[in-house]
């Protein structure tokens, strides 16, 4: 879970770049940050543990010459976060550095060997095996090119891995490889580029190419040349032009990424409602055909996945099985089979468990259908049908902008199927398609009109030691979601249930001024809801209510409440009653004096297991 960044230049130093570039990746891992390059055959490293501004005071990053060179933002998986683990990572003699992002699983066995024929390791990282083991196989067999060497060894790897490796033997040279962790390379006329993610380069270019698991890249000043790890054969791949603009990727004058991405969600829900539909029904016709079907996801994804369970039930009548990808191989993994059809969420497209379990699946012969924010993804590239959540890209690490716009996908998934099964009556399809046309207007509503009183709530309890989330219904998706937010960004321990499952224990907790947050949409849950309320009460617990306009009974119930627009059918409600509880969080954690874009021990995409 790290970022990597790598450049060629016709002219000029590579590192400003580098240093600029490995900024705009820093939500993928910030740690530690490195930087080398090469000049006049002369390999330049600096690097240390912290966030890139702080180790860029330190050393200048800026300061390093050569055209070519690579960098690393790191997020640790093998060994502390220190400056002897950051990357790059060198060979013993100096000549070969390497940035990673991945985990190498048979590094023990590699290092012993390596240790074996008298390599020396500094690191405790998993990294430093490959200019180790690129060494050795140069210098056992020294008239292999640099290309070649890193081709053998590749093949000895086992695990996930982005590699980008320069030498000062072949020092016009980027060579690259992916299996399973994300690598696009950028293209224009002054240079090429590699990176973990796309927005590392949109700045200087829009033209991108997507790398495949089990390819090598090589990277000249001139361009690029794809091959097969397997057997060295050539690949040809045109760029793709991205539509995604440098500015999308900043701030744009607010003060947090994660703030900017809340405001962005009417925006990017207007978007979902664009994708085409003949999409839709590809994936519709998949999921009418399935013997079962499992949700299958992590964190935030998962929850939309829960949400959605109770929308293909509620409006197709088809039974689904919401899973956590981390478990899906204990749980799931020997039941699937020809007949199961998975359909996979995550915002990346890359999330490693969810690769893990899609993987599973395919080895069972099941139906792999995708639902991801990021097109080129491993995820898109795997799956029968993908559709692409279009919610541009979200660099805050709490998911906001994209959960919704999951959430929006997914009812619109169900209401396809709905009506492809003849499940409901067209009338209640049509006031459900209204409602979901209407739905970014309902969003920019809330933030409107409620963001001032929630900043207010978070005031007030800012200084609570737990939180509850109780919810009844496709509510209880919303509550567990809400749950995690204040957890990642404010790091208050928080505890969600279906509210119904309250009294069987967690009730035991509460005490006066024990803060419960209830989502009451009015449906069918309305009035035990309020049973459940009152019994919180009663124990002297503070309710936070996030209710429809004009609520008039539960206000009068709550401590404090937070409205959405009125009308919203419940099968609907996950969407607008999810923005209120991440104003929620956010504002918690800026009162705790906390970075809600960078939580601590978390990054974006998770790309390891």
């Amino acid at each position: 879970m790290c970022g990597i960044f790598g450049c060629i230049l016709k002219e000029g130093n590579a590192a400003p770049l580098i240093h600029s570039s490995l900024k705009r990746l820093e939500y993928r891992g910030y740690d530690s940050v490195g930087i080398a390059t090469i000049s006049d055959g002369k390999m330049y490293i600096k690097k240390d543990s912290g966030k890139i501004d702080e180790v860029d005071k330190i050393v200048n990053l800026d300061d390093m010459p050569g055209n070519l060179g690579i960098g690393h933002t790191r997020w640790a998986t093998h060994g502390a976060p220190l400056k002897v683990n950051s990357h790059p990572h060198t060979d013993c003699t100096g000549e070969i550095a390497v940035v990673h992002n991945g985990i190498i699983e048979n590094f023990m066995e590699l290092r012993a060997e390596l240790q074996n024929l008298g390599h020396t390791f500094v690191s405790k990282t998993d990294t430093e095996v490959m200019p180790h083991l690129i060494e050795e196989t140069l210098k056992q067999n020294p008239n292999l090119t640099f290309q070649q060497a890193v081709l053998a060894s590749l093949k000895r790897i086992e695990g996930s891995y982005a590699f980008a490796i320069i030498s000062t033997r072949e020092p016009n040279k980027i060579i690259c490889a992916r299996n399973e962790s994300p690598l696009v390379l950028g293209i224009n006329g002054k240079g090429v580029f590699c990176a973990s993610d796309i927005p590392a380069f949109l700045e200087v270019t829009n033209k991108a190419v997507m790398i495949n698991n089990g390819e090598l890249v090589i990277l000249t000043a001139d361009g690029y040349e794809i091959r097969r790890i397997s057997d060295n054969s050539p690949v040809t791949r045109d760029p793709i032009k991205v539509e995604w603009t440098a500015e999308m990727a900043v701030k744009q004058g607010y003060p947090h990424f994660m703030i900017k991405e809340i405001h962005e969600q009417p925006e990017t829900l207007r978007n979902t409602l664009r994708i085409q539909d003949h999409y839709l029904d590809l994936l519709a016709t998949f999921l009418d055909r399935a013997n079962e079907v499992f949700l299958v996801a992590c964190g935030t994804s998962y929850h939309a996945c829960l949400a959605a369970s109770y929308m293909f039930s509620k409006l197709a009548f088809l039974p689904t099985y919401p899973v956590y990808a981390s478990e899906f191989l204990e749980q799931c993994g020997k039941s699937v089979n020809i007949d199961s059809t998975l359909l996979a969420v995550s915002q990346s497209g890359e999330t490693a468990d969810t690769i893990g379990a899609v993987s599973c699946a395919q080895q069972r012969a099941a139906t792999v259908l995708s639902l991801t924010n990021v097109i080129g993804s491993t995820m898109t590239r795997i799956s029968r049908v993908y559709i692409g959540t279009q919610a541009g890209p979200e660099i805050g690490v709490a998911a906001t902008k994209t959960f919704t716009s999951q959430l929006s996908v997914l009812a619109q998934l169900a209401l396809k199927l709905a009506k492809k099964r003849g499940k409901i009556s067209q009338d209640e399809i049509d006031c459900l398609e209204e409602n979901l046309k209407k739905m970014p207007d309902d969003v920019e509503t809330i933030v409107r009109t409620q963001e001032e009183k929630i900043k207010q709530i978070a005031k007030k309890y800012v200084d609570s030691k737990v939180f509850f989330f109780l919810g009844r219904g496709i509510s209880t998706a919303t509550a567990f979601e809400g749950r995690l937010k204040l957890m990642e960004i404010a790091y208050i321990p928080s505890i969600a249930f279906p509210a119904g499952e309250s009294k069987h224990g967690p009730i035991s907790l509460i005490e006066d001024g024990f803060p419960v947050v209830f989502i009451c949409p009015r449906d069918d849950t309305h009035k035990t809801v309020i049973g459940n309320i009152m019994e919180m009460k009663a124990r002297g617990a503070h309710i936070i209510a996030v209710v429809e306009e004009g609520d008039k009974e539960i206000e009068s119930l709550a401590d404090d409440f937070i409205e959405v627009p009125k009308g919203i059918p419940s099968i609907l409600s996950p969407i607008p009653f999810a923005v209120p509880l991440q104003l929620l969080a956010y504002y918690t954690a800026l009162e705790k004096g906390y970075n809600p874009d960078m939580p601590r021990n978390l990054a974006k995409s998770v790309t390891v297991k």
